[in-house]
């Protein structure tokens, strides 16, 4: 895993201990993330990366798993 999954991942197990994040593809649309998770998670990776998330971008399939939160910030920083 590269540094920026790695960081997601410690920010999501912060959240939720007992979900595998590794495999989960589903956060949103299982309800396993809810609104105040995301917002969690929204300030999280501002502090961590210095990316702010715009509102066109929080879709559940940017949150749905690791792998697509970490490739949001990998565009964000890239802009």
């Amino acid at each position: 895993m590269n540094q920026t999954l790695d960081t997601i991942m410690d920010i999501l197990k912060d959240l939720h201990e007992d979900v595998d994040f590794e495999s989960c593809t589903t956060l949103i649309d299982d309800g396993i993330l809810d609104s105040f998770d995301i917002i969690s998670i929204i300030t999280e990776i501002n502090s961590e990366f210095g990316v702010a998330i715009p509102a066109d971008k929080i879709v559940p399939e940017n949150f749905n798993s690791a792998k697509a939160l970490a490739k949001l910030v990998e565009e964000l920083e890239d802009i």
